[in-house]
């Protein structure tokens, strides 16, 4: 995919956060870079600080933890999402999870320094202002979500829930990924897509 393509997809979806004018757009645009992460390779890491935002333009990335020697997922992103380890990014302070690419990934990314930048320049600070507090208020409904459906679901409920919601991670993740992210093993799961497939039948 060339650069062109890649920023034309990033402005579509920013639309649904600020939408720029041609001036601003230039501006703004200045401030972007691209990376390219092979899979397996690391958007953020544990005990480093995360200073940069990454939209994926195509992709996935996986967000874990390690707990006594096994990493842990906890969340997923994909084509149109953005991703960061966001209070490392906002606070200054060492990540604790790691972001790693489930396949090869392309994304458009802007540091801390940048939004700095657009902040303090009069001719992007409102919109900046507006963007940055909309991805914070997505962050934390996606993080209430998460939590909620610990709190009040069974391990069956939030996989008929990702079966509604989110199968494109059933498609593309491996299975323990997805036990894993359930919060149950390997076998847990294929018990309960047994269960559901014979109560489709």
């Amino acid at each position: 995919m060339d650069t062109s393509t890649a920023l034309q997809i990033f402005r579509e979806n920013l639309k649904k956060y600020v939408d720029f004018n041609e001036a601003e757009w230039i501006l703004f645009s200045q401030h972007l870079s691209f990376a390219k992460l092979k899979k397996k390779h690391y958007f953020a890491e544990a005990d480093k600080v995360c200073n940069k935002v990454g939209f994926i333009v195509k992709g996935s990335v996986r967000y874990f933890q390690f707990k006594d020697g096994e990493d842990i997922t906890g969340y997923f992103s994909f084509e149109n999402e953005f991703t960061s380890s966001y209070k490392s990014y906002l606070m200054g302070t060492p990540s604790h999870v790691y972001i790693q690419a489930l396949e090869d990934t392309l994304l458009i990314t802007f540091t801390r320094k940048d939004m700095d930048e657009m902040l303090n320049d009069p001719m992007l600070a409102y919109k900046m202002e507006r963007f940055g507090r909309l991805i914070a208020e997505q962050y934390l409904c996606c993080y209430e979500d998460r939590v909620t459906s610990f709190v009040t679901q069974s391990p069956e409920e939030r996989y008929l829930q990702l079966l509604s919601t989110g199968r494109e991670i059933l498609q593309r993740m491996p299975q323990h990924y997805i036990a894993n992210y359930l919060g149950i093993t390997p076998v847990s799961l294929s018990r309960i897509r047994k269960r559901i497939l014979e109560t489709v039948r």
